[in-house]
């Protein structure tokens, strides 16, 4: 633990403006508690107890730097320029709060000022935020290591990542130290530890403090300080700040602190602390006051005046605030998606002169021309770097040409392969990513869920995430239960992220290149059984690939196959909504029903193409959709619901869904894998049902 009793060389003008900043924080905590009955309608916590490292670290930061908070830094928010009016903004879920528009919680920031630290997006940062930070960081890394660096300052920005102690047990937080210490990234994790969790104490819940922790990972730098010491913080973070800025490498800061409000607003201290008194010694306040004066800086009255001031500022912010707007309704529709340039198909989707190739080799094309056109474009994952080029050969050869800075490996850590979009595409970088199978997605989904898909709509459309995520999906050649998954039912209930899912080659290469320039999260199901057309009936998988410039917009159906021309409307025909493998199974099933079968590749869960699932359905008023998934609860048949709902009045059939077999897991057994999935034979027979209605 370092100490230092020794008054340090801090100009009087930067300790002044420390106590002001830490006067600010005390009244707008106890204005607050004052006020508690009408703050309390929104969920809030106060730095109180934490001002001194919090402050300690705004001070310091620049306006090229990245700043990750987490919900009890308030105090570090009006160090690096916040007012408390603005905060108080967001404290009241007030229209023109300047991180979210009233969308979520006091002290969840997300700022792009360009006089102040950048703060993306982040959740409620309860060490999830862990992941984005470095993910920054990792995109520093790489600009630095393809000397992409024209736009630096002469001071290099780090990455700051705020923690409460109790995170630290998170897995993500490891997967995050893992590769700073991996890659030698420029980030700080501050972490605040005030020996709580919620009502649990670290004696019950921590083996070991987080600077112990830490030690186990091999060139993460730590400091443990007392972080009520205003000026043993300061100059702790001053000296691993100017480390990190010259020589690109993580610390770990762990500060001891008192907690003196509530854990929230919404869980008090008086329920259950029996620690109150120990940490009410500790109060930074105080302390600051006393060192100020004994070390002849400033008055008593001088010090009295500044305190006052503060009071009556925070006072007249928060009545400010009180009568500030709320949002509208119509507001609550904007920014769930940034608006992307891509509207229409361009380019040759099938040249005079191309050659046919397979589906595998039209993404790793497209994958290919992206490298060689956007610097800012960089691919990681598991196994897709120089040796192996992705266990489908789907990265083949990129590392080799690119370079190992620009196609790399990543542990096995599926969390960080997703969170790190974020922080990769806060600072301009285009990343590529890929979890090697669908059934290894589920670590990944926390991040897919709370950071990736939610950065532009709460943060009111500042931070959208722009990258792309691969995943090889679905069952091929008796893959087993953890090599055959599918999991679009899953992902299309994630809001704020787009799924497409092509077919075919020419599909794969246009949807990839719209993919990457969609300013928002586009996941790619990349379907291994599609990938070289090896199973019997997939041939149509194979095709001419596109030019170079073909792109196709996301959210547009294909008709694959249409019905005779010489059918009426409602003629016994049967309209088949499908999209990946199901295409193939349908097309050969079509066979037997000669001219009276007309399929909807939909190629894209979201957006979802409706008008063209809607005016096929009241054209045939016979409709069936097929899906790989088991049936119950999934995409195919909510597909299935809105057309019943939509189209109701043209049908002449009950809208049917087919899929697999309704069981937990996609068996090793060629035998039982063929008896749970659907075969063209299958939908054949399911066809002549619903026709024959």
């Amino acid at each position: 633990m370092t100490v230092i009793n020794t008054k340090l060389s801090i100009p009087q003008k930067t300790l002044l403006e420390a106590f002001r900043l830490m006067a600010t924080a005390k009244s707008m905590s106890e204005l607050y508690e004052e006020n508690f009955k009408l703050v309390s309608k929104y969920v809030h916590a106060t730095s109180r107890g934490h001002e001194a490292i919090q402050l300690a670290l705004g001070m310091q930061l620049l306006p090229q730097d990245y700043l990750f908070p987490y919900y009890r830094d308030d105090a570090m928010l009006l160090s690096i320029g916040m007012r408390p009016y603005e905060l108080m903004l967001q404290l009241l879920a007030k229209r023109d709060d300047p991180f979210s528009g009233g969308r979520t919680y006091y002290a969840h920031p997300s700022l792009k000022d360009p006089n102040k630290p950048k703060i993306p997006h982040q959740s409620s940062a309860t060490g999830m935020q862990a992941i984005p930070a470095t993910g920054v960081a990792l995109g520093f890394w790489y600009r630095e290591a393809r000397a992409l660096t024209k736009d630096y300052p002469l001071e290099k920005p780090i990455v700051v990542c705020s923690l409460g102690d109790a995170s630290m047990t998170e897995g993500e937080v490891s997967e995050a130290m893992q590769m700073a210490v991996l890659k030698k990234l420029p980030i700080l994790y501050l972490v605040q530890d005030n020996g709580w969790d919620i009502s649990a104490s670290a004696a019950e819940v921590r083996a070991q403090s987080a600077a112990e922790y830490a030690a186990g990972f091999k060139g993460l730098e730590t400091r443990s300080i007392h972080g009520n010491d205003f000026f043993a913080c300061y100059e702790t973070l001053r000296e691993a700040i100017a480390t990190m800025r010259r020589e690109r490498r993580p610390f770990l800061v762990h500060a001891e602190v008192p907690l003196l409000n509530h854990h929230t607003s919404g869980v008090r201290k008086e329920w259950y602390r029996d620690d109150l008194e120990g940490h009410l010694l500790r109060d930074p306040f105080p302390l600051f006051w006393q060192y100020l004066m004994e070390d002849g800086i400033a008055s008593e009255a001088q010090l009295q005046e500044i305190n006052a001031r503060a009071q009556a500022q925070v006072k007249a912010d928060f009545e400010a605030a009180q009568q500030a707007e709320d949002p509208s309704p119509a507001s609550l529709y904007l920014h769930d998606f940034a608006p992307t340039s891509v509207t229409e198909e361009k380019g040759q989707r099938q040249p005079a002169q191309g050659s046919e190739v397979v589906m595998v080799d039209c993404a790793l094309h497209a994958v290919e021309e992206l490298l060689q056109k956007y610097p800012e474009c960089l691919m990681y994952g598991q196994d897709v770097g120089m040796r192996l080029g992705g266990v489908f050969r789907e990265a083949a050869t990129l590392a080799q040409k690119f370079g190992k800075e620009r196609v790399f490996n990543t542990p096995i850590q599926e969390a960080f392969i997703i969170g790190s979009t974020v922080g990769m595409s806060a600072i301009g970088l285009k990343p590529i990513v890929e979890v090697q199978f669908a059934d290894y997605i589920w670590p990944g989904l926390n991040q897919l869920f709370t950071e990736v898909s939610r950065s532009c709509y709460l943060s009111n459309g500042k931070w959208p995430v722009s990258c792309v995520i691969r995943v090889p999906v679905g069952a091929y050649g008796s893959g087993g239960p953890y090599h055959s998954s599918s999991v679009e039912s899953v992902l299309s209930n994630i809001r704020g992220i787009k799924i497409v899912y092509p077919s075919n080659g020419a599909d794969m290469k246009g949807l990839m290149k719209a993919a990457y320039h969609d300013p928002n999260p586009v996941v790619v199901l990349e379907h291994k059984g599609l990938y070289w057309s090896k199973v019997k009936g997939t041939e149509a998988a194979k095709v001419v690939e596109p030019d170079v410039d073909y792109i196709i917009p996301l959210g547009k159906a294909r008709i694959a196959l249409a019905a005779s021309k010489d059918r009426a409307a409602h003629d016994n025909t049967l309209f088949v909504v499908t999209y990946g493998m199901g295409v193939h199974w349908a097309l050969n099933a079509a066979k037997n029903y000669p001219g009276q079968i007309e399929i909807l590749d939909l190629r894209c869960i979201a957006p979802l193409d409706e008008e063209a699932i809607y005016t096929g359905a009241e054209k045939h008023g016979r409709v069936l959709v097929i899906t790989e998934e088991p049936v119950n609860s999934s995409f195919a048949q909510s597909i299935a619901a809105r057309i019943q709902q939509q189209c109701f009045k043209f049908l002449d059939a009950p809208v049917t869904t087919i899929g697999a077999a309704n069981l937990p897991a996609i068996p090793l057994s060629e035998v039982l894998e063929k008896e749970m999935l659907l075969s063209a034979e299958k939908v054949a027979v399911e066809m002549g049902k619903v026709l024959g209605f």
